[in-house]
């Protein structure tokens, strides 16, 4: 093989290896600093966190319980925890899809903390079924069995795909019609929320409107430093949530900075902004390979992302020489199979220079 083909060319500014990989948004740094001066009381007790609150609850148009927390994991473990309480006896499972970050990427946080079983259904596209739900129904009253008590989704989904309202609202009747309660995990809730409408009204309809008990509200991927919310849509399984923050590790002192940056991400929707500049340049990216792959064996750029992630095939010889030249992470080695993500803040140049990159690699053959 020749020398490398990318060695002449400039790597894109940003990556594609991840939305955890992008910094944080200018107004956000600034929202922070704006907060930094003076003294505030500690753990919530300052105005900026009742003012993030409040604001959350104008953002559901309803009298929500907001806990903010430092990350997803954390985010996670709150509002899981805090529902499990609200259940009778400490004999509860977590329902949840196979791929789900809870069952897959948290370490064993879910099981270690909370002392429960999660009940990971077989997906192929990381969404469960209503039809799921009514066939673990049995489980329910045999005292062999960890009884289910909550359902977990996420919106959007570990493998890129949406949930769409409908659906969620249907997992949500047969949840309750089981007498389980529901939790989102929205890490990226901006883009889910910029892919199936663009507006608060999507937001609300696909979680408070669909019947969603618990959400986690992502903050970091959408150019927060580290600042995510539990929010408590359905009072009735948020009582004990101050406690069980501060006992599972997620309770800041320095409240006041992750408060300022969700005021800031909050403002003007600025973080559904973001969630539509990144599936925006997804789909760019993806556009612009498919026609790539149009004429070269062994590329197949996948299907059209829902929101900003992709997953394509590449020729083996591919991947290390662009993985070397700007990083990106292998998703199913045996198929050749990549991860590429947009962020926040990826720009069309950014797209156009990796695109640069996989037609030289691609005709160098």
């Amino acid at each position: 093989m020749s020398a490398n083909p990318l060695g002449q060319l400039s790597a894109p500014a940003r990556s594609f290896a991840s939305d955890n990989a992008a910094g944080a948004h200018n107004l956000v740094i600034e929202a922070m600093a704006a907060s930094n001066a003076g003294h505030a009381l500690a753990y919530g007790q300052d105005p900026l966190t009742a003012r993030c609150e409040q604001r959350f609850s104008e953002l559901f148009d309803a009298d929500v319980i907001t806990r903010l927390t430092f990350n997803g994991t954390g985010a996670n473990i709150v509002a899981l925890a805090t529902m499990m309480a609200s259940k009778p006896g400490p004999y509860q499972a977590v329902v949840c899809s196979d791929w789900a970050h809870i069952n897959v990427d948290e370490t064993g946080a879910p099981e270690r903390i909370l002392s429960a079983k999660l009940i990971d259904l077989p997906t192929t596209d990381a969404k469960i079924t209503p039809e799921q739900l009514h066939g673990i129904a049995w489980l329910q009253g045999d005292v062999h069995h960890a009884q289910p008590g909550v359902v977990s989704i996420t919106q959007s989904t570990e493998l890129g795909t949406l949930y769409t309202i409908e659906e969620i609202a249907a997992l949500c009747d047969t949840a309750h019609e089981l007498n389980m309660f529901v939790h989102l995990d929205g890490a990226r809730i901006p883009n889910a929320t910029a892919a199936l409408g663009g507006d608060v009204e999507t937001l609300r309809a696909m979680t408070i409107g669909a019947g969603v008990d618990a959400l986690s509200f992502g903050g970091t991927k959408v150019g927060a430093v580290s600042a995510e919310a539990v929010v408590f849509l359905n009072p009735a399984c948020a009582a004990g949530s101050e406690f069980v923050r501060k006992q599972v590790t997620q309770l800041p002192s320095k409240m006041r900075y992750v408060a300022a940056q969700f005021l800031a991400l909050l403002s003007d929707d600025l973080w559904l902004r973001l969630g539509a500049q990144a599936n925006e340049t997804a789909d760019y990216l993806h556009a612009e390979v498919a026609k790539i792959a149009a004429g070269v064996d062994g590329l197949d750029a996948g299907p059209a992302p829902a929101v900003n992630s992709m997953f394509p095939i590449l020729p083996a010889h591919a991947i290390k020489p662009l993985q070397d030249w700007t990083f990106f992470w292998d998703w199913d080695p045996s198929i050749n199979q990549v991860r590429w993500m947009t962020a926040w803040d990826t720009t069309t140049e950014d797209v156009d220079a990796f695109v640069a990159g996989v037609r030289a690699v691609m005709e160098q053959g």
